[in-house]
C-alpha cells in the first residue's frame, strides 16, 4: 500500500502545483487512475473523453505516446524515485484502436531496468475485453534521480516504507 500512496503522490506532482492542474499530462488526461502499484509496475486506466481521439473517433496515438511517457515515469517512481529522470528513448507500436469515448483504457507500465544511469520501461494498453491495442518502451537518464531528499526505499512488496517520509495519504 506504501509503494501505491507513494505512487499516486508523484503522479498528483505531474499534474498540480499549488492545488492547481497544470501542464500537458493535466490538460491531456487529467482522469488517469493509478489503481496498483507494486515495485517496478504501475496499473493505470483511462476513462477515453471526446479530446482524447483523432478524426475518425479513435484514440489518437499522441494520447498513446504521452501516457507510455507518463506511465514509463511512474514506473521509476513505483521503486521510490520521487524524480524520476528525463526521457532519453521512446516508442510504441499500434495493434488496434485502442477505443472511442466512453471507453476504458487499461495501462500497466514495467521497470525492466534500472541502473545507476538508465530507467528501462515497457507499458502495454489494453482494451474493456483485454485485448492488447497498443505497447511502449520508454528510456530515462535517472543519474541523478536517486539521491532526491523526497525518495524511499520501499519494502520488496512495496507494502512498507523502510526509509524516508510516508505520508499516509493519497
Amino acid at each position: 500500500m506504501a509503494c501505491l500512496r507513494f505512487t499516486r503522490r508523484v503522479w498528483q506532482s505531474f499534474i498540480t502545483t499549488n492545488g492547481r492542474l497544470i501542464g500537458h499530462d493535466a490538460r491531456c488526461f487529467p482522469n488517469l487512475q493509478v489503481v496498483r502499484a507494486v515495485p517496478g509496475e504501475v496499473n493505470a486506466s483511462l476513462k477515453i473523453e471526446s479530446y482524447n481521439v483523432n478524426r475518425v473517433g479513435t484514440v489518437h496515438g499522441g494520447l498513446i505516446i504521452s501516457i507510455t511517457d507518463t506511465l514509463g515515469s511512474l514506473a521509476v517512481a513505483s521503486k521510490g524515485y520521487w524524480l524520476t529522470g528525463v526521457s532519453t528513448d521512446i516508442g510504441t507500436s499500434f495493434v488496434r484502436p485502442a477505443g472511442r469515448p466512453g471507453d476504458i483504457l487499461h495501462v500497466k507500465a514495467v521497470l525492466t531496468g534500472l541502473g545507476k544511469s538508465l530507467a528501462y520501461t515497457r507499458v502495454e494498453f489494453t482494451n474493456p475485453a483485454g485485448e492488447l491495442v497498443a505497447y511502449g518502451f520508454h528510456t530515462k537518464y535517472v543519474g541523478k534521480s536517486s539521491t532526491h531528499e523526497k525518495n524511499i526505499k520501499l519494502s520488496e512488496d512495496g507494502e512498507k516504507v523502510l526509509e524516508g517520509e510516508d505520508l499516509d495519504v493519497d
